[in-house]
């Protein structure tokens, strides 16, 4: 009996379900990690550090998922998604888990930077390009709503968060968190193999050609990759910082919230509708890339500006302003950087592909956010009371 071919990518079906799995698995990772800044004053204050050491808490969470994607691509290529996103979600269970008993901010940086970290490494990069794998003519937008998780989940986490450590305080959150990103254990049974005609037909023969380095020698993935590394130096610091910075302008904790939610809200509708717009093929992929890696710029600059164009004791409106704006800048860039690669390696290697482009995007994750934590004051001052006339309440 003959083993039928492979076929094309379906673009739908099933599809769909992998689409809503990578949703889930983005919401679970880049959504939390967005959301975390909230506990950051917490963190400061028990262990009695300032922004800049708290800050690296998300720092190498960041650094240690993008940095070790392609690890998670190398083992998804031996031994398939489902898997690794299974094992990767009880690995970032674990260090929330771990976390929530620290005695001091090292066991911080161990449990969420390092054991989490790790564990959103296997799950990120093979779940999106599992995505990629199951469409063709609608590959943007198939992309674009499973990369919407992180803004769906900063919307609804980030004052959800800010309820938990009301009332449960950091600990108590913390092992609540560890149950919910539990559920990307599921998320990953959801990620069905898919043979494509232009899949590899051997396995690769060692662990360091599964990391596919080799790609490096396409002149253009290259260059794709070193320019995300420039991008990523100021990607993340608004994420980082936007809440923490909120809370140290005495916001209080529901108007910090309010303010990821702000960037949720853009970001969510960034990469809709830049999804749409790619898939309808009036201007090439690349140099839409080149003009959403600009506005990504230019929205970094809006949120800079906040304290030139308000006073301290206005800086709320300006602040909300400023995160909508980059939420939309930096939603439609997300979408396109990942969405290019099957054009620029091939379909079979675009689990790889998505791995080092993670890899390079830790350099700037790793630098950024901790090195612009000098610019706030030494030590985060708590969320005032209502009492003291919070602007939020």
């Amino acid at each position: 009996m003959m083993t039928p071919k492979p076929t094309g990518p379906p673009d739908g079906g099933w599809g769909w379900v992998v689409a809503a799995a990578g949703f889930a698995v983005n919401g679970l990772s880049y959504g939390v990690l967005r959301s975390l800044g909230l506990a950051f004053p917490d963190f400061a204050e028990y262990f009695d550090r300032n922004a800049q050491e708290t800050a690296w808490v998300s720092a190498l969470a960041l650094a240690v998922q993008q940095a070790a994607s392609p690890v998670g691509s190398a083992l998804s290529t031996r031994w398939g998604a489902r898997p690794v996103v299974m094992v990767g979600g009880i690995l970032t269970s674990l260090g929330f888990v771990f976390s929530a008993f620290a005695h001091s901010l090292l066991h911080l940086y161990l449990g969420l930077g390092v054991l989490a970290g790790s564990g959103w490494a296997l799950v990120f990069a093979p779940a999106l390009g599992t995505v990629s794998r199951y469409f063709s003519r609608r590959r943007v937008l198939a992309v674009g709503l499973a990369l919407t998780g992180n803004g769906a989940s900063s919307l609804l986490l980030a004052p959800a968060l800010q309820l938990l450590l009301d009332n449960f305080g950091w600990r108590g959150s913390l092992l609540l968190l560890g149950a919910v990103t539990l559920h990307l254990t599921p998320c990953g049974a959801l990620l069905r193999p898919l043979a494509l005609p232009g899949d590899p037909l051997a396995l690769p023969r060692s662990p360091l050609a599964a990391l596919g380095l080799g790609l490096f020698r396409h002149r253009a993935f290259l260059v794709l990759t070193l320019g995300t590394a420039l991008v990523g130096v100021g990607y993340f610091i608004p994420y980082v910082h936007l809440a923490p910075h909120a809370l140290d302008r005495g916001l209080g904790g529901y108007g910090a919230a309010l303010v990821v939610a702000a960037a949720a809200v853009g970001d969510i509708g960034a990469r809709l509708l830049c999804g749409w717009l790619a898939d309808q093929g009036w201007v090439p992929l690349p140099r839409l890339l080149t003009v959403f890696g600009a506005l990504t710029g230019l929205g970094l600059l809006a949120v800079g500006l906040v304290p030139v164009v308000g006073n301290e004791d206005s800086w709320g409106g300006p602040l909300l302003a400023a995160a909508g704006v980059y939420g939309l800048s930096a939603g439609s860039y997300a979408p396109l950087i990942f969405c290019v690669l099957p054009e620029l390696v091939g379909i079979g290697n675009v689990v790889q592909a998505t791995g080092l482009v993670m890899m390079l995007l830790s350099l700037g994750g790793l630098l950024g956010p901790p090195l612009s934590g000098k610019g706030q004051s030494q030590q985060i001052r708590s969320p005032p009371s209502p009492a003291s006339g919070d602007p939020a309440l």
